[in-house]
């Protein structure tokens, strides 16, 4: 592909992914580095900093499994990358909601592959609770990804899908 394809494509937002990348493995060594595992630091009311390692998925789901869920967990994230990347190349010129979306949900999801490849599990740190209900610990890859999808949902209201015959 030539350096004028490249500019044309969405491709040209895979640096946000970058970013994303690069924050996320920053914030998480940072809070490995500062925090004592399940000690929470108060930030403000209702938010603390609270080290804690996810072997599962969202919400630790499949966090208790035998470990399998390590390499299940990082197939499935490489899979849905390759898919996003192939995505993000076909979309059209006009489709930079979409290409920001897909890039957040991309960089969210190879910081947390990179944890579960190093780590063998997922580093999370931030911290939200409301009196006696706490929501599960995430990080900034969690963040990235779930902005990245409600954008896609928003998009889905946005606008009205254009017809299969659009020439661009």
């Amino acid at each position: 592909m030539s350096d004028t394809e490249i500019t044309g494509s969405k491709l040209r937002w895979l640096w946000l992914a970058v970013l994303v990348i690069v924050l996320d493995l920053g914030t998480k060594a940072m809070a490995t580095a500062m925090l004592t595992y399940g000690h929470p630091v108060p930030v403000m009311p209702m938010f603390n900093l609270t080290l804690l390692h996810n072997t599962g998925a969202a919400f630790s789901f499949l966090a208790g499994a035998a470990g399998w869920q390590r390499w299940f967990f990082v197939t499935l994230a490489m899979v849905v990358s390759v898919v996003l990347v192939v995505w993000l190349k076909s979309l059209r010129r006009h489709e930079t909601w979409s290409a920001i979306a897909i890039v957040l949900i991309l960089g969210g999801a190879l910081g947390n592959v990179y944890d579960r490849v190093v780590h063998g599990y997922v580093v999370d740190f931030l911290h939200f609770y409301w009196n006696d209900y706490h929501f599960p610990a995430f990080n900034i890859a969690d963040t990235a990804i779930t902005i990245g999808a409600g954008m896609m949902i928003l998009d889905i209201f946005r606008k009205p899908r254009e017809s299969d015959g659009d020439p661009e």
